[in-house]
C-alpha cells in the first residue's frame, strides 16, 4: 500500500488544508505523543454535528474526538469507555452515556454525535442508528480558542494526554458543523453519499498539524 509516512517527534509539522477523500490517519502504536490537531472556523457556536469513522483493536477507554478551549478540557468529547461497555459524549464538561452498542473490533464504525445548546440535547448515531436523545449541557455556547485533537484525550488544554486513552488505529472521514445534521444527511454520510460536508471541517479540504508517529494512507477497502 502506497502511503505518506508523517514523522515529526515532539514537534509539531503545519500543513496546508489537504483533500484527503479517500484516505485515512493511521495511529500505529500506543503512546501520549502521536496526535492530530485540526484547524477550524468558527471558534462560537451554539450546535454541532461531529461525524468520523474509526477501525480499531482496543479492548481499553479511548479517545475518538476531543475538542477542548481554555475553559473547558472536555468540550465536546467523544470516548469509549471499555470498563462500562458504553459510548461517552462529554459536552461542556458533562457526561452522557450510551449502552448497547455492538461496537466490534476490526471493523469500520461510523459515529455521529449531535448536540444543540437551545434544547441542550445530545444524540449519538452509530453506524446509522439513533440513540435516545439525552439532556446533557444547554444555555451556553462552545466558545474561545479551540483544540480539536484525534489520537489523544486532552486533561487540559492541548495537552494532558494519557497514554491508557490514545488511540490505536485508523481514523477517516471527520467533518464537523455548527448545526444539528438532519437524520437524512446522516444517513448519507453513513453510506457514503452524496452529504453536505462539514462546515467547520471538512475531510477534502482539512488543515491539520501532526506529532509524533502517525501515517497518512490509502483508506483499507474490502474486496469481494
Amino acid at each position: 500500500m502506497k502511503f505518506v509516512l508523517l514523522l515529526v517527534m515532539l514537534t509539531a509539522c503545519a500543513a496546508s488544508p489537504q483533500d484527503l477523500s479517500g484516505k485515512m490517519f493511521t495511529f500505529p502504536q500506543q503512546t501520549n505523543i502521536a496526535h492530530v490537531r485540526l484547524t477550524t472556523s468558527g471558534p462560537d457556536f451554539g450546535a454541532a454535528t461531529v461525524c468520523h469513522r474509526s477501525f480499531t483493536d482496543l479492548k481499553r477507554d479511548h479517545a475518538l474526538f476531543s475538542l477542548a478551549t481554555p475553559t473547558s478540557a472536555n468540550d465536546f468529547l467523544i470516548f469509549w469507555d471499555e470498563a462500562n461497555k458504553e459510548m461517552e459524549a462529554h459536552i461542556r464538561n458533562q457526561k452522557s452515556e450510551y449502552k448497547g452498542w455492538d461496537y466490534k473490533p476490526n471493523m469500520w464504525h461510523s459515529i455521529c454525535t449531535t448536540w444543540d445548546s437551545d434544547s441542550g440535547l445530545v444524540q449519538l448515531w452509530f453506524d446509522g442508528q439513533p440513540s435516545i436523545r439525552k439532556y446533557v449541557s444547554s444555555g451556553s455556547n462552545i466558545a474561545g480558542s479551540t483544540t480539536i485533537i484525534l489520537g489523544q484525550e486532552q486533561d487540559s488544554h492541548g495537552g494532558g494526554f494519557d497514554l491508557k486513552q490514545s488511540f490505536v488505529g485508523m481514523m477517516s472521514d471527520v467533518h464537523m458543523w455548527n448545526y444539528v445534521l438532519s437524520p437524512c444527511e446522516i444517513q448519507k454520510y453513513v453510506d457514503g453519499l452524496n452529504f453536505t460536508p462539514g462546515n467547520l471541517l471538512t475531510w477534502s479540504a482539512l488543515e491539520f498539524q501532526v506529532t509524533g508517529r502517525v501515517l497518512i494512507e490509502d483508506k483499507l477497502k474490502i474486496c469481494y
